[in-house]
């Protein structure tokens, strides 16, 4: 699931990926333009019955991302605005 929140710093979204804290198995990171593709940089971290990751992107953007887990499986948000081939993208 995906939430996007107005910041209180003008000009900025906070933008909160969310996926039950049990599947897939493993440490997930979301992983995107807004990261340089890092998989290091917004790991999702368990809160109750989801794990989640909070970043701040320009409002406006268009930002391409996707999930990356264990042993490098690459997945995909069905809850983006779109997918294409990069991934699933988002509106800011």
């Amino acid at each position: 699931m995906i939430e996007r929140e107005e910041s209180k710093r003008g000009g900025t979204v906070k933008v909160t990926f969310s996926l039950p804290v049990d599947e897939p198995v493993g440490a997930v990171s979301v992983v995107g333009d807004f990261n340089q593709w890092d998989p290091y940089a917004h790991p999702l971290i368990p809160e109750g019955e989801s794990r989640r990751a909070t970043v701040g992107v320009r409002r406006g953007g268009l930002y391409v991302f996707r999930y990356l887990g264990r042993a490098g499986q690459w997945f995909d948000d069905e809850s983006a605005d779109a997918l294409d081939h990069r991934g699933g993208v988002i509106r800011t």
